[in-house]
């Protein structure tokens, strides 16, 4: 926006949330969320079918493949050359599924508090987890498994009310016409064998549509799309491939810029991303799939940062690793168990909410309800004493310690009464009523929320 700050100190301003009607700012204006990335999708186009996402705010993610027989990176311990190629492909001959439960994994991820699950159908090693018709590289024909990892999972996904989302690798490193291999060598450049290059795009392009004619997922989580450019991937056309199948099916922004959202990795952002939807994808140790690695994150550690990814608009997709025998390794089982007793006292803070009020006014997360009437503040570890919100115009009806009935008393300091500029709202936090990780104050106000982002004296 043009002009002087000036002159906006004093102007009412409605900003525009995913799935909120209006949060009223006095003082400086805030910028809506536009979209970047996503440039070939129009988000006014996919926002009917993107609110249960929007909604959601969990998933669980699953990588299951061959790697987790030796514990080795998926894909990329060969691909890397930590191991050679022939290493890694001998691990077929060890994965056996044999204590695969399905209903185990489905009924463990519902206790998380997940509304969606993501599950590997394919990863870069070019290895299905079902029954391919394409090629015979897959669990069920090249694997003492015989198993097809996907149909009863989804199955028992589904009878619990949670969405079945299908990861795909755009990339297979195993293919003999696909152009990568290593990080040194690869195969042939496309420019030089279009010919080569259209036999693997029939090749994945297939895959897909068995995977979508088969299994018809909520959800396609692609990966690998940085090898090539989007019309070498023919992205519309796989986009269209997977709409004319399933035209409610959301994909992530993995595909060239024909995705619904963005897809951070791992690491954190600091300020909310640009996209309206994004999901941040995270490790409960710190691989994908199952691994030789103990440094796992504590049920603490993963509830704050699903708590941020939350308050800034967005989802958390949790991965969980399974042995190759498809048992699922303890510390993770804990972590979602953890995960799902707290969401279970806290959710109404979670599920169906936006993000929250703009930094500043509080020091730690917060989410609105859909209708901006209520504002949740999330304490981070155990803390108990005051804590302070500010700029918030609005009228305090109540506060309450989520998930405990117990109501709190609260104070106004610094209001002048011939100024409109707000107070500073006390919370008095008693120890006593801490949750185990984070604690949450709801608060409803006497109307939508109505924010002072001016500068203070007579502004």
């Amino acid at each position: 926006m043009k002009g002087n700050p000036s002159e906006f100190a004093s102007t009412k301003f409605q900003i525009m949330h995913p799935q909120l009607p209006l949060i009223v700012i006095t003082g400086l204006s805030l910028l809506s969320f536009s979209s970047l990335s996503q440039s070939q999708v129009k988000s006014d186009d996919i926002a009917k079918k993107m609110e249960w996402f929007a909604d959601a705010k969990l998933g669980i993610f699953i990588h299951e493949g061959i790697y987790a027989v030796d514990g080795v990176d998926e894909s990329w311990s060969f691909y890397n050359k930590k191991i050679s190629y022939s290493d890694y492909m001998k691990q077929l001959k060890s994965f056996t599924l044999s204590k695969y439960d399905p209903a185990f994994w489905a009924e463990l991820i519902k206790e998380s508090g997940a509304r969606y699950a993501v599950v590997t159908t394919k990863h870069h090693d070019g290895v299905a987890m079902y029954d391919t018709r394409m090629n015979k590289l897959s669990s069920v024909s090249s694997t003492p498994a015989k198993k097809d990892l996907i149909t009863p999972l989804f199955a028992e996904l589904r009878t619990r009310g949670i969405k079945a989302g299908a990861y795909y690798s755009l990339i297979d490193w195993s293919h003999p016409d696909y152009p990568g291999f290593t990080k040194d060598s690869s195969r042939y450049k496309v420019a030089d064998d279009y010919k080569r290059w259209n036999r693997f795009r029939d090749f994945f392009q297939g895959q897909i549509k068995e995977i979508s004619s088969t299994f018809k997922p909520d959800l396609w989580w692609f990966d690998g799309d940085w090898e090539h450019s989007a019309e070498e991937w023919e992205s519309a056309k796989v986009r269209n491939i997977i709409l004319a199948d399933n035209p409610n099916a959301i994909i992530n922004g993995r595909l060239q810029g024909y995705g619904d959202y963005e897809t951070p990795e791992q690491n954190f952002p600091v300020t909310r991303p640009a996209y309206r939807w994004w999901e941040l994808c995270m490790t409960t140790n710190d691989n994908w799939g199952f691994h030789n690695d103990n440094n796992w994150k504590t049920p603490y550690e993963v509830i704050t940062i699903f708590v941020d990814a939350v308050a800034n608009g967005g989802n958390l997709l949790l991965d969980m690793g399974p042995k190759e025998d498809g048992t699922i390794p303890q510390e993770q089982i804990t972590v979602l168990r953890e995960l799902g007793k707290w969401n279970k006292k806290h959710g109404e803070a979670i599920f169906n909410t936006v993000a929250g009020i703009p930094p500043g006014h509080f020091y730690g997360p917060t989410t609105l309800s859909k209708d901006s009437t209520t504002v949740y503040l999330f304490l981070h570890g155990k803390t108990s004493g005051q804590v302070m919100l500010k700029g918030v115009k609005n009228k305090v009806l109540e506060v309450e310690v989520l998930g405990t009935g117990s109501k709190l008393q609260h104070k106004v300091v610094g209001k002048i009464s011939w100024s409109p500029i707000p107070g500073l709202i006390y919370i008095d936090v008693p120890a006593k009523l801490n949750d185990e990780y984070v604690t949450v104050l709801k608060l409803r106000l006497d109307k939508p929320v109505d924010l002072y982002r001016g500068k203070g004296g007579l502004n």
